[in-house]
C-alpha cells in the first residue's frame, strides 16, 4: 500500500505540473479578460435568472436553474472546502488562502464559458434524450473527429467522479469527534461499518434519477451553507482581535518563497505555493474541470448564457464564502500551526477551541450534509461519462462501482485518496479546457446577441 500511495502522489504531482497550471489559471485568465470581466458585469442579472425570473417550463431540459446550480454545488461544497483547505494552510500557511481567492476569481470566468457551451451544444444519448458536458460540447461543437478527446475526458471522469475523498474525510471525522472521545476503538471493521451506511444511504438516493438527486440536494445545499455560515461567525466573533491580522497575513505571506514554518517549501519557490492554492481551488470549486457542466447542461433553459451566469456564481459561493470560512476559522484559531495535514482534524480543532464542546458536534452535522451531498452528485457525473462511452443503457452499471467504492474511501489513508482524484481531476481539466479555449469566441458572439436582446427588450426573449 505504501508503495501505491507513492506511486499516486508521484502521478498526481506530475499532472498538476506547469503546463497544467497553464491551461487551467493561464487560460481562465485569458477567458476573463477576453470577455472583459463579463462575469462580474453581469452578476445582478445571474440572480434573476438563478430565482426563476426567466424559468419557462417548456424549455429544453430536465431540472430548473436552481436545482442545476445545487446539484452542482453539492458536489463542490463538500470536504474540499473543509479538509482540502485546512490541508492546504497546514501546508503552505496563510498565503495558500490569497491564491484560492485567484482561482475563484478566475474560476468564475472559466465557468460561464464552460456552461455556456455545455447548453449550446448539447447532445443526445444512445437512448435519444438531451445531454450535457464536455464530452457532448466536444463532439457536437467540434465535430466527430474529435471524439477520443471526448472518451479520454469521459475515462477521466470515471474515476474523478468517485466519492472516495469525502468518504474518507466524513470517516475520519466520526472517528476524531464522535467515536474515540467517546471510548469507541476505531479499527477496520468500525471504518467499514461507516462505509456501508453511507453506501445504502447513497444508494437509496442516486437509483433515483437525476430528478431525485436534484430535489434532495436543492433542500439540502441551502442549509448546510447557512448553518456552516452562522457556525464560523461564531468562532471569528470569539476570536474578533485576531481576524484583522491574519486577513492581512493571507495577503502578505501570498508572495512568500518560504512557508510559515520558515523552511523551504518546495524547493523554496513561489510557484509551489501559487500551485498548491490553486491545485485545492480546483479541488473546492471544479472550474475548468468539466464537472459542473454535466449538471448544467441538463438545466431547462433555450438560452444558453442564462446557464453559464448562474453556473459562475457557484465559484463565489464554494471559494470565495465556504473556503474563505474554514480558512478564517482554521487561521484564527491558531490550530493551523499544529502541522497537522489530516485535513478535518484540523478544522475540528478550530471548532473545538471556539466552541467547546458543542463545535465538534455542530461541525460533524455540517461535514455530514456537505459529504453526504456530494456522494449524490458525483454519481450523475460518472453515469453521464460511462453513458458516453458504451451506451445510456449501461450507465447504472457504475452505480454499482460507485458505491463499492464508498467502501474504499472509508478504509484507506487522506493522501492516496486526495492524490488519486487531483490527479484525474487534472487529466479531466485538459479536453475540457482545450475545448473551451477553442469555442471561446462562439461564446463570446452568443453572450452579445443576448445581452443585445436584454437590452432592447428589457428582458429577454424565450425563444431564441
Amino acid at each position: 500500500m505504501a508503495t501505491l500511495d507513492e506511486f499516486i502522489a508521484q502521478f498526481a504531482s506530475f499532472v498538476w505540473g506547469l503546463p497544467l497550471l497553464i491551461l487551467l489559471t493561464g487560460g481562465g485568465l485569458y477567458l476573463l479578460i477576453l470577455s472583459k470581466f463579463l462575469p462580474f458585469r453581469y452578476l445582478g442579472h445571474s440572480i434573476e435568472v438563478l430565482r426563476g425570473k426567466y424559468d419557462d417550463p417548456n424549455d429544453p431540459g430536465e431540472i430548473n436553474h436552481f436545482k442545476a446550480l445545487s446539484t452542482a454545488l453539492s458536489s463542490t461544497i463538500g470536504m474540499g472546502n473543509i479538509a482540502g483547505v485546512a490541508v492546504a494552510i497546514a501546508i503552505g500557511g496563510p498565503g495558500a488562502m490569497f491564491w484560492l481567492w485567484i482561482s475563484a476569481i478566475i474560476g468564475m470566468a472559466t465557468k460561464f464559458f464552460t456552461n455556456t457551451l455545455a447548453v449550446m451544444y448539447r447532445g443526445k444519448d444512445s437512448e435519444g434524450k438531451l445531454q450535457g458536458g464536455p464530452m457532448y460540447f466536444i463532439t457536437e461543437g467540434l465535430g466527430k473527429k474529435w471524439w477520443i478527446m471526448a472518451a479520454f475526458f469521459s475515462v477521466a471522469g470515471l474515476v474523478g467522479a468517485l466519492p472516495v475523498f469525502n468518504v474518507n474525510q466524513l470517516t475520519q471525522a466520526i472517528n476524531y469527534i464522535l467515536l474515540t472521545p467517546n471510548g469507541v476503538e476505531v479499527t477496520l471493521t468500525s471504518n467499514l461499518i461507516i462505509g456501508v451506511i453511507l453506501a445504502i444511504i447513497t444508494a437509496v438516493v442516486i437509483y433515483g434519477g437525476l430528478n431525485r438527486i436534484s430535489n434532495t440536494v436543492s433542500r439540502m445545499v441551502p442549509v448546510m451553507v447557512g448553518l456552516y455560515f452562522v457556525a464560523v461567525l461564531i468562532i471569528l466573533f470569539v476570536n474578533l482581535e485576531q481576524v484583522p491580522y491574519y486577513f492581512k497575513l493571507i495577503f502578505t505571506d501570498a508572495f512568500a518563497a518560504e512557508n510559515y514554518a520558515g523552511e523551504p517549501f518546495l524547493g523554496g519557490m513561489l510557484g509551489g505555493l501559487i500551485i498548491l492554492g490553486i491545485r485545492r481551488g480546483a479541488f473546492s470549486n471544479e472550474a475548468g474541470i468539466g464537472t459542473a457542466p454535466m449538471a448544467h447542461g441538463a438545466a431547462k433553459t433555450a438560452e444558453p448564457v442564462r446557464e453559464g451566469l448562474v453556473a459562475m456564481l457557484g465559484p463565489a459561493i464554494d471559494t470565495l464564502v465556504v473556503c474563505s470560512l474554514t480558512g478564517m476559522a482554521i487561521l484564527v484559531t491558531g490550530v493551523w500551526q499544529t502541522h497537522d495535514v489530516n485535513g478535518v482534524s484540523l478544522t475540528a480543532a478550530a471548532f473545538d477551541a471556539s466552541i467547546p464542546f458543542y463545535g465538534n458536534y455542530l461541525l460533524l452535522i455540517c461535514i455530514a450534509i456537505f459529504s453526504i451531498s456530494s456522494l449524490f452528485s458525483y454519481s450523475y457525473y460518472g453515469s453521464k461519462c460511462l453513458s458516453f462511452l458504451i451506451g445510456a443503457k449501461n450507465k447504472h452499471y457504475y452505480n454499482y462501482f460507485y458505491i463499492l467504492s464508498i467502501l474504499l474511501g472509508a478504509t484507506t489513508s487522506l493522501s492516496m485518496m486526495i492524490n488519486l482524484i487531483d490527479g484525474f481531476f487534472a487529466l479531466m481539466a485538459i479536453p475540457t479546457m482545450t475545448a473551451t479555449l477553442i469555442m471561446a469566441p462562439r461564446v463570446l458572439k452568443e453572450a452579445k446577441r443576448y445581452f443585445l436582446k436584454l437590452k432592447e427588450s428589457g428582458k429577454p426573449l424565450n425563444q431564441r
